[in-house]
């Protein structure tokens, strides 16, 4: 480690996942962001570089292509590399997995997100579920947004013994909104082929335990993912049980219709009225004021922000397989404040 005693991190890719990533890295006061790589030489490194983090090309011809652009280069990936303990690989879907054999021959630990297989790394990472055995690791995988979800709203209810099996819908935003204008779909929906979609599978590479089975929806719209689940509990319980159990999570918070939170829009107007980076909700918006109870069932909706759920789940995962934390509740604290998560439940 450096000389400060903190985790040098650098990021590889300043997209929609890298630009929210290195942010909250540099929010941390455990951790350096060693600098970002990116193939980009357009507005988007530009604001990089005016925000003071130091800038990499993915490759020479792409450090050069910067130059040329008049941007503020510090080298290529490998030397981006070669400053840092861990790499968080923010590049687009497929690309991190080429990527990995050159993290392994470096001998640097590395963290995915969701877009990559579980086997490329053999862990997937949720801070509630998977910390401990994360630590120390060489590598993990952050899970998908709607994943990240998933998890941390089941492991809730699993943990206050209410949860027998989950099945739940999803309605998926259809691409991100800087993209919007290069594809989407409008005046249609797009039914995921195959049920179980993949975000069940996905759960279970986290905790093999979970009965979930999932079904997916694309609709038009970019601001951010919808879920509808149905549960059956082992038990008949009442609402307040159940808002108990999902008050164990710190990254689940209550929003609700009476406070005229109606649409996802008004969710995302209420981060920006408190100042959230990019309007970031790192939480699960769960509507509490809509969730039935029936007996021994159990109904409820929550909202995705699929730009920014796993962020806090990325600054964990850098904790737990630096070794630096070994206790996953202390991370999530830590985290947490930084990012200021927990302050909006009503």
């Amino acid at each position: 480690m450096n000389e400060q005693n903190k985790v040098r991190v650098a990021v590889n890719g300043y997209g929609v996942i890298g630009k929210r990533v290195a942010a909250a890295v540099a929010q941390q006061d455990d951790m350096e962001l060693a600098g970002v790589s990116d193939v980009a030489a357009d507005w988007r490194p530009r604001v990089l570089t005016i925000k003071g983090f130091k800038l990499f090309g993915a490759s020479a011809e792409h450090a050069d292509a910067m130059k040329q652009a008049g941007l503020d280069v510090s080298g290529t990936l490998e030397d981006l590399l070669g400053a840092a303990d861990i790499v968080i690989d923010c590049t687009p879907k497929k690309v991190a997995a080429k990527n990995v054999e050159r993290y392994r021959e470096r001998a640097i630990k590395f963290i995915l997100q969701g877009g990559e297989k579980h086997q490329v790394t053999g862990h997937s990472f949720v801070a509630e579920s998977s910390y401990a055995s994360a630590v120390g690791r060489d590598a993990t995988r952050v899970v998908s947004c709607n994943t990240t979800s998933i998890v941390r709203t089941l492991s809730a209810l699993k943990r206050a013994g209410l949860l027998k099996k989950a099945r739940g819908t999803l309605l998926r935003r259809a691409t991100d909104p800087w993209e919007s204008h290069q594809g989407g779909i409008m005046n249609t929906l797009v039914p995921e082929p195959e049920i179980p979609s993949h975000q069940a599978p996905d759960a279970q590479s986290v905790d093999p335990d979970l009965d979930v089975v999932t079904m997916a929806v694309k609709v038009p719209e970019t601001l951010a993912h919808m879920h509808y689940w149905a549960i059956q509990m082992t038990r008949p319980a009442n609402k307040e049980e159940v808002l108990e159990a999902f008050r164990t999570s710190s990254r689940i918070a209550f929003i609700r219709l009476s406070d005229n939170l109606v649409a996802i829009n008004a969710v995302k107007e209420m981060m920006a009225d408190l100042g959230r980076p990019h309007d970031n909700l790192y939480e699960v918006a769960l509507w509490a004021d809509m969730l039935k109870v029936r007996d021994d069932e159990l109904f409820y909706a929550y909202m995705v922000d699929n730009q920014a759920i796993v962020v806090p789940e990325t600054i964990d995962a850098i904790r737990a397989i630096s070794g630096r934390e070994k206790d996953g509740h202390v991370s999530m604290q830590k985290t947490n404040a930084a990012l200021g998560i927990g302050l909006f439940d009503w």
